[in-house]
């Protein structure tokens, strides 16, 4: 193992002070799931290339109402679709968008203010047709809070049972990972002390202390992909290194065909297409 986990926590900490853009790996506590049983609300999406009804899940009623109002307020007639990237997703909800030129980059438009993070996973994931929160990067925004306004419906792959092994594994790597900054990260200054005087041998001792520590953590909630994520992603498809860090808020119960035709169409800089895609008019049905 030989200090690979502290030299993952040694660059996480200089890349904070330094505020880049590598991607920090704290995590938002799961929310408990809701036991609600009132009927979901559903937005229809009147786009340029037909439309899209989408139901709101009551299990995260912060994003549903932010959505319900951001709707009921006008604030996505008009918007582009400024993202679209085959066999991932399309994003959408940037205000700026409305009266963007050809050229206009596109990305930074919302209302002013984030959604917190409402995590309801696994049962809510990244399967073909999830509604789900954009948000800024992990670095300046640990709590991965979501946009107020921006949003992407997952397109993504169908995945076979060799890619889902695989990915399984990258996720239960970077579970471990997080667990061990989260544990190194009481330890900071003694940990930059030591590098500082080149203590070796003083950081390995620390890394063999808190491996079995972060090995316990993770076997009482291990990173694997449930009966209903395997049938979904080996079937429909979706994005499953998504999981866990976006908000998935909703999913599309009519016109996943007007979907793929947006996530198919031609697109220049920044992934956004060449001829506009428009959410002319959104609607609570």
């Amino acid at each position: 193992m030989a200090l690979m986990f502290l030299a993952a926590i040694s660059c996480s900490m200089t890349s904070n002070e330094k505020a880049t853009e590598a991607a920090d790996t704290t995590t938002v506590k799961q929310q408990p799931t809701a036991v609600n049983n009132e009927k979901r609300t559903q937005v229809e999406l009147k786009t340029s290339m037909g439309d899209i009804v989408v139901e709101l899940y009551n299990e995260t009623p912060q994003h549903r109402d932010n959505f319900v109002k951001l709707v009921k307020e006008g604030y996505y007639d008009g918007v582009l679709f400024h993202r679209v990237i085959k066999d991932f997703m399309v994003q959408t909800g940037d205000g700026k968008s409305k009266t963007a030129k050809k050229d206009d980059l596109l990305g930074n438009g919302d209302p002013g203010y984030t959604v917190p993070a409402e995590f309801v996973y696994p049962k809510f994931f990244h399967k073909k047709g999830a509604l789900a929160a954009a948000r800024t990067g992990d670095q300046v925004n640990p709590e991965r809070r979501s946009s107020g306004s921006q949003f992407y419906i997952v397109t993504g792959k169908v995945m076979g049972p060799e890619e889902l092994r695989m990915m399984e594994q990258r996720l239960e790597a970077g579970k471990k990972q997080q667990l061990f900054q989260q544990l190194a990260m009481q330890y900071r200054d003694s940990i930059v002390q030591m590098q500082r005087r080149g203590d070796r041998e003083g950081l390995q001792q620390l890394e063999r202390e808190l491996v079995p520590k972060m090995e316990a953590e993770y076997a009482k909630n291990p990173a694997k992909f449930t009966a209903e994520q395997r049938q979904a992603y080996s079937t429909v498809g979706g994005a499953p290194h998504l999981d866990g860090q976006y908000t998935v808020f909703g999913e599309v119960v009519k016109g996943l065909e007007v979907v793929d035709k947006i996530q198919n169409v031609a697109t220049g800089a920044n992934d956004r297409p060449v001829d506009d895609v428009k959410v002319i008019s959104a609607k609570i049905l």
